[in-house]
């Protein structure tokens, strides 16, 4: 069973920044829209027939994301997959569909996102799934996933589908995550996982982390 964690924040505080200490070489990074990377990246090359063990791909294209993270985890030795900007999958999703009626296309939308979920808790027990994400807040002060339509947050939940919470914050120019609960938010990670409230935004941090708790053994010889 493949270990699927939430990393939700507003857009600029770190994100995508916190990738930079991975090993482009045992990750698949998976972006709905094509951006570069906020620093140097020249190791993170693009998927293609030439290079098919490359490591970023831009697709919103949900077929082709649930096999390639398939093949990822399976052929080509990845061990980290990362889905960037996630809530774009959901929006650019509603946007091609804005002329269709109904409600049809809001449970089509649930359904792919929550698959997304379901897809990375089925890859091979070694595998961590990063799914990085927007966050909006409710007239109570609630924080929570970015998403679209009502089902996702009123019938599934979509943080109650993940065991490991984490919230990326900005503040005096230093970005962290955090790893308990604060006010409204919804970040949650097991006992004794993390000892501090506060951590550096380095996911190879987390990562090692994660994989030192879970007793998952990794594929260190690719490490740079």
């Amino acid at each position: 069973m493949g270990l699927p964690v939430l990393i939700l924040g507003n857009s600029g505080v770190g994100k995508t920044s916190s990738l930079m200490n991975l090993d482009p070489a045992k990750a698949l990074l998976i972006q709905p829209v094509k951006k570069s990377l906020p620093f140097r990246s020249s190791q993170w090359k693009p998927i293609s027939k030439e290079n098919p063990s490359g490591s970023v791909m831009v697709t919103r294209d949900y077929k082709r994301i649930f096999g390639s993270m398939s093949k990822a985890a399976g052929e080509v030795g990845k061990e980290i997959i990362i889905i960037d900007d996630a809530n774009y999958l959901m929006s650019l999703e509603e946007m091609s569909r804005v002329d269709e009626t109904g409600y049809r296309k809001f449970t089509d939308m649930a359904v792919n996102f929550s698959n997304l979920i379901f897809t990375a808790q089925n890859l091979p027990d070694h595998v961590r799934v990063y799914i990085l994400a927007h966050t909006k807040t409710n007239e109570d002060g609630e924080i929570s996933i970015k998403t679209t339509g009502k089902m996702l947050d009123e019938k599934i939940v979509v943080e109650g589908l993940f065991t490991i919470v984490m919230r990326c914050h900005e503040r005096d120019g230093h970005h962290f995550f955090t790893t308990k609960k604060h006010g409204g938010d919804p970040v949650k990670t097991p006992i004794g996982m993390f000892d501090a409230d506060e951590i550096p935004n380095d996911l190879a941090l987390v990562d090692a982390q994660i994989c030192d708790y879970e007793g998952i053994e990794t594929n260190k010889e690719t490490a740079a």
